[in-house]
């Protein structure tokens, strides 16, 4: 079906905030949800019970979900969504909070995600971390994801010829990046060097291609375009977002997420195409998967990631902005919040509160994410085209 963009029309997006990241933390998921919550109503200066929908993501909040997280934070919604997607879920969530509010079901809906990281929380998440994972790979020592993304890695690597050093140019660009992100949690420079020297983790991965866990939160919420202008609230239009599960599950190992089955309608829809993009922020927990998204999202043709990531610099003052606060893979990996950081950060740049790492003039931005690794292939994947509020 041909889709326009009177389908988002009137409702936005606004109040990107994070709650800064720490590398471990003696506090429960519930906590970090529970402050990220508490940014939201006092950026908006709203009260609690103006907030009648809530969409929720957590790996270390069981065995609560979302419907046992109204208990703890005292809220009563009429609208709910539990989102178990990893890095998908921070657009998935603006996708169906956008359509809650069209439908009437909700007036103001926060879309949270945060998760604690202390010693355990990792080993605990990964051995738990599917039936997939627990019958199939965690037996065989193949537990967590770098085994796996050194398998897609080694498979991207064979099918297109790009080179260590390429994963390693997006690495350094990001890292250059979060030089300029307060919430950064890697503080120093990143050379080529340093990443070419880094130690093996599972070949051909190395140190600085591998994600690091830790504790925080991040939040948005999603109203319509007439309650933020009441409330003088900075915002961001929702052009178009996709969402798509378990594609070409027929590909022995994955080369091609489901975006692929979806982009001409990303674009259709939003009534731009991919060089209208101002920057792009890519779901990156480890730099293959931002290769594919490159791809995958018409920014270059299949296979031709390496020579495009050649050609551009990727940092903030250079061409093809991308992941401009660093991205996890400088930033940190709060679990699930980690399929936010991307989406809050847009917004931030749509809404010139990026500061010292600003796109200078951006109008528009893509957003997109991955989740839910099983061994040879992410399940989830999503995206979304955002613009500038007009005031």
């Amino acid at each position: 079906m041909s889709r326009t963009r009177r389908d988002y029309a009137g409702v936005v997006a606004t109040v990107p905030t994070t709650l800064p990241y720490v590398r471990f933390s003696p506090h429960s998921a519930h906590w970090w949800l529970g402050g990220v919550l508490r940014e939201l109503i006092v950026g908006a200066g709203i009260a609690k019970t103006d907030i009648d929908g809530l969409c929720v993501s957590s790996f270390t909040l069981a065995p609560d979900t979302a419907v046992a997280l109204t208990q703890h934070l005292g809220m009563s919604p009429r609208w709910l969504d539990h989102i178990p997607m990893g890095g998908a879920s921070g657009v998935v969530a603006l996708r169906r909070a956008a359509r809650a509010v069209q439908a009437g079901d909700a007036d103001v809906v926060a879309c949270i995600a945060g998760d604690t990281n202390q010693p355990d929380s990792f080993r605990d998440t990964i051995s738990a971390f599917s039936r997939f994972a627990q019958d199939a790979v965690y037996p065989y020592g193949a537990a967590g994801p770098n085994a796996s993304f050194a398998l897609l890695t080694a498979h991207y690597m064979r099918r297109t010829g790009a080179m260590r050093e390429d994963f390693g140019k997006l690495c350094v660009a990001q890292r250059d990046n979060a030089l300029r992100y307060p919430h950064a949690l890697m503080k120093k420079p990143l050379s080529m060097d340093d990443y070419m020297q880094a130690r093996p983790i599972a070949d051909p991965i190395h140190l600085f291609d591998c994600v690091m866990p830790c504790a925080g939160a991040d939040g948005y919420l999603v109203m319509t375009e007439d309650r933020a202008r009441d409330l003088k609230l900075p915002f961001v239009r929702i052009l178009s977002t996709i969402e798509r599960h378990n594609a070409w599950s027929n590909d022995p190992i994955q080369m091609r997420g489901g975006w692929t089955v979806d982009v001409d309608e990303l674009y259709g829809m939003a009534g731009v195409g991919p060089w209208d993009m101002d920057f792009v922020q890519a779901y990156d927990d480890y730099p293959v998967i931002n290769m594919m998204q490159l791809e995958d999202l018409g920014f270059c043709g299949k296979g031709d990631g390496p020579d495009f990531v050649r050609a551009n610099t990727f940092t903030v003052d250079g061409s093809f902005p991308f992941n401009t606060n660093g991205g996890q893979l400088s930033v940190g990996q709060a679990g699930a919040a980690g399929g936010y950081l991307g989406i809050v950060e847009a917004m931030r740049q749509l809404t010139g509160a990026a500061k010292g790492r600003q796109v200078e003039d951006a109008e528009h931005g893509l957003v997109s994410g991955f989740g839910m690794i099983n061994y040879d292939r992410g399940l989830c994947t999503a995206a979304a085209v955002l613009s500038r509020g007009q005031a």
